[in-house]
């Protein structure tokens, strides 16, 4: 996919709560899972954990392995151009079910616990890049 343009790697999360239901997060109009960008001098786990925990409030989570690599074009408004973001997706789980609280500064505007029974009506307003990532998350969507 890369045609000349910066890459951009970023970490992020399938996470389910003990009650089996999906973490969705809301974000410009669209269903999304939570994820963000590597700092410099992070492992890529240690990013997805810090951007699930930093985008939901959600801590104490559980590292899995990781399920699949994407990517995406994108304009990132902080480069001024096009960009191709490499998401490194893991599974996690948390205990509990832990109070949700959206990072409005990144335009997170609804963050929820999710049936399974439910996942299928917000992909209809997510990503097809998220619809890749379900289907190879192992949950029985």
């Amino acid at each position: 996919m890369n045609k000349g343009k910066p890459i951009i790697i970023a970490g992020g999360g399938i996470v389910t709560n003990e009650l089996g239901e999906l973490l969705m997060i809301f974000r410009r109009g669209k269903w999304d899972l939570p994820k963000g960008k590597l700092d410099k001098g992070e492992s890529i786990e240690e990013c997805a954990i810090r951007e699930v925990e930093e985008e939901t409030g959600v801590q104490k989570l559980q590292l899995g392995q990781l399920l699949l690599v994407t990517e995406h074009e994108y304009f990132d408004k902080w480069v001024q151009a096009d960009v191709i973001k490499e998401t490194h997706w893991y599974r996690m789980f948390v205990a509990g079910v832990p109070k949700l609280v959206p990072q409005t500064e990144e335009d997170i505007t609804a963050i929820e616990w999710t049936s399974l029974a439910d996942i299928a009506n917000r992909l209809n307003e997510s990503y097809e890049t998220i619809r890749q990532v379900l289907d190879k998350s192992g949950l029985k969507i």
